[in-house]
């Protein structure tokens, strides 16, 4: 039974979601960094808000866990790179804090443009300053919205509302999806130059820290007043506080900053300023969703496979997984049997889908194939890392669809290149989840994936067959099924030996002396 540990105070109906789904669940919220170091190796699922640290250091010590689950959108308290590495899957719930944080910007910027905070303040002192707080309406301003994604999609849909023009800034909105939005798409300068107010709602990265900086703020119009929901380091806050103090910046809310929990801040002591204690996904509609959100994911992955909202795995349904496998196990086969013959450096795989096959999701796919590859040849190779991994050694991956006929309900196909040369396998399933091998190197065959195999390529001579036979009897390893298949007579075959022990070095030595041999490589496929 899987085990999951819930490290961060969550809605206690996630606790349910997994005792429902079959899972053993430990509650422990506000472990120190050292209880989590001590316990967490007895774990296969972890279940965390933004208070736990998930560093290189806890994955070392988490030798079972398999996925991280994290309610809410950042991640920026996990260190993904590392969980890549040690095959752990990162999840997290984009949608469910959406339209709370959203709303979160609206309601700050409306109390921005009528310092609400500021005359309440005033007001319950017994002051009645009703000239000093003279406001601005948003009718008719422009907002530009630094980040159109779920959030920012979601803010720019309140803003129009609200009869603003909205001016979006994104690297990644495409012109069409810009104009359904009733966006403006416009470059970072032509928004920083134009907009009333700014909202940023994109993730920190390299790209993004302090794309609020002295500079950019140099660039916006003066009384420009600015709003972040998203993540504390995307404003320079020395740069920023120096603008209230001039004036150059009307006002500025901030729900988040570069240091939190945020109890001193330069900004604090700066005019015109409302923050807010990282409220963008508190309410109990988000809190209740992120929490459940994440627990349904986590049990469908650790309970079938299922991958929902990971940043390091492709995506595979519920409806799919049990599909999917199959041909999961016979890909990593595939790419196995390649991983197992000496051969140079790879300098390419491609992995073809023919008939059925051809419909897959195929990343779920070629990930398994991937790690099938590389594990005979590198440490640590999983499906999470497969492709990194891959693409760090400068070996280029593609897939081909294949919309034709087949010889079998579906196949596929690994091939891959290196200076001198390929190779190829190809494989089927019989009675749809029986993995087989049906072709070595363009040669038609039929074999298993047994424990301990035999690979030959060998002339096709007669007494051949009885010499390796020969050599058998000497080491003592009987012979439990032999495949063969050939181009041509008298040509090169292929020999797929299935034995009844491990080939040991003398074996294979012995086998590789024989007159007719041109290659032999031992297997194993330990399922």
């Amino acid at each position: 039974m899987p085990k999951v540990l819930i490290s961060d105070k969550l809605a206690p109906e996630a606790v349910e979601i997994f005792k429902e789904r079959g899972l053993e669940v430990d509650f422990k919220p506000g472990l120190s960094a050292e209880e989590l170091l001590e316990i967490i190796g007895d774990y296969d699922g972890l279940a965390i808000r933004s208070a736990t640290k998930v560093t290189a250091e806890v994955l070392a010590a988490a030798k079972n866990l398999r996925a991280i689950g994290r309610a809410g959108i950042g991640v920026d308290n996990v260190d993904v790179p590392a969980a890549t590495k040690a095959g752990v899957i990162v999840m997290n719930t984009p949608f469910g804090n959406s339209v709370t944080t959203a709303e979160h910007a609206i309601s700050l910027m409306l109390s921005l443009t009528r310092q609400i905070p500021q005359a309440h303040a005033s007001t319950v002192a017994g002051k009645w300053e009703k000239s000093k707080f003279l406001g601005t309406e948003l009718s008719g301003k422009k907002l530009g919205v630094i980040g159109c994604g779920n959030i920012g999609a979601i803010v720019a849909d309140r803003a129009q509302g609200l009869k603003m023009r909205v001016l979006g800034f994104d690297p990644f909105l495409t012109p069409e999806r810009a104009k359904s939005l009733g966006i403006e798409k416009v470059e970072l300068d032509e928004l920083l130059a134009k907009a009333d107010f700014i909202t940023l709602h994109t993730p920190l990265t390299d790209a993004t820290r302090n794309i609020i900086s002295a500079d950019a703020l140099q660039k916006t119009k003066k009384g420009v007043r600015i709003i972040n929901c998203a993540r504390g380091g995307l404003i320079d806050e020395l740069a920023l506080c120096a603008a209230l103090h001039s004036g150059h910046v009307a006002g500025a809310a901030l729900d988040v900053f570069a240091e939190e929990p945020a109890r001193e801040n330069i900004l604090f002591e700066a005019p015109n300023l409302i923050a807010t204690p990282h409220l963008g996904a508190s309410t109990v509609e988000a809190q209740e969703k992120v929490a459940l959100q994440v627990a349904e994911q986590l049990s469908d992955y650790l309970m079938n496979g299922a991958v929902t909202n990971a940043l390091n795995m492709a995506s595979v349904t519920a409806e799919e997984a049990p599909v999917l496998q199959p041909y999961m196990t016979l890909g990593k086969l595939l790419g196995s049997f390649l991983g197992q013959v000496d051969t140079p450096d790879i300098t390419k795989i491609c992995l073809e889908f023919d008939g059925k096959a051809a419909s897959l999701n195929e990343a779920p796919v070629l990930a398994s194939t991937l790690a099938g590859l590389l594990g005979p040849k590198m440490d640590s190779v999983n499906m999470v890392n497969a492709a990194s991994i891959a693409s760090s050694n400068g070996i280029d991956v593609s897939t081909i669809r294949h919309d034709r006929r087949c010889d079998y309900e579906s196949l596929l196909r690994v091939t891959i290149s290196f200076e001198g040369g390929t190779r190829t396998v190809a494989g089927t399933l019989i009675g749809g989840n029986k993995p087989r091998l049906v072709e070595v190197q363009n040669i038609a065959v039929e074999a298993e994936f047994p424990e301990n195999m035999l690979y030959l390529r060998n002339y096709d001579k007669p007494g051949f067959i009885g010499a390796l036979g020969s050599v058998f009897g000497d080491v003592g390893l009987n012979i439990a099924t032999f495949h063969l298949g050939r181009k041509e007579a008298g040509g090169e075959a292929v020999a797929l030996v299935e034995v009844d022990g491990a080939i040991d070095d003398t074996a294979l030595s012995a086998i590789r002396a024989l007159e007719l041999v041109v290659r032999a490589d031992r297997m194993s496929f330990a399922q």
